[in-house]
């Protein structure tokens, strides 16, 4: 996902010689993370915030997904990710709500059952920030989309699994996509805002 090259600072010495007064700056050597990874659902979220009545927000989460990613720690831009997410699986902790966003008024998920993300490029932004470039499906419609993530580690668990965390976020438009529908507040301002909050909590488990 472009999740590497993070940067580590060596101290410089407390009286430095005068011909070499600079910090120095190495590149971790992060090759060991390169392979492919699948998402592990079980400890994963993929969520979305919104704005309600103009005065609160309100969250919900996509409960049936999967994703692989190729994660390359020499050069980030050749890493890459993959994203399929069941509509149906929507869940707002309110099923009349679950049900108003899977019909025609939202995410017509009989006629469009699946949300995808096919990435098209990756770049290191900073030594912790990297962001991720691709193509987002909605209904039908691809709009491209970046995502800034950050690595949060590698670890191996308890059962032999090499894991890498990240989590990450992207505002978007949901009439991009022609996700409109909306209603008036008699005060002024609309029930949901356009501006959406996708967030990504992610735990993927490298391939043997």
């Amino acid at each position: 996902m472009g999740l590497f090259n993070r940067k580590t600072t060596a101290a410089a010495p407390a009286t430095p010689a005068p011909a070499a007064a600079a910090t120095a700056t190495a590149t971790a050597d992060l090759t060991h993370l390169t392979g492919d990874y699948v998402i592990d659902t079980t400890h994963s979220e993929i969520g979305f915030s919104a704005r309600h009545a103009m005065v609160t927000t309100i969250r919900g989460r996509f409960t049936g997904y999967e994703g692989t990613l190729h994660l390359d720690g020499a050069n980030p831009a050749a890493s890459s990710a993959a994203l399929t997410i069941q509509v149906a699986s929507i869940d707002t902790a309110l099923a009349a709500r679950d049900e108003h966003l899977r019909n025609g008024d939202f995410f017509a998920a009989d006629e469009f059952p699946e949300i995808t993300f096919r990435s098209t490029g990756a770049e290191q932004v900073d030594d912790e920030t990297y962001r991720m470039h691709g193509d987002l499906t909605v209904k039908g419609i691809s709009r491209p989309v970046s995502i800034d993530l950050t690595l949060n580690g590698q670890v191996t668990d308890p059962y032999g699994n090499v894991r890498v965390g990240f989590d990450g976020s992207a505002t978007v438009s949901r009439g991009d996509w022609g996700l409109t529908y909306n209603a008036a507040l008699e005060g002024g301002g609309v029930l949901i805002s356009d501006k959406v909050k996708l967030t990504f909590d992610i735990s993927a488990v490298k391939q043997a």
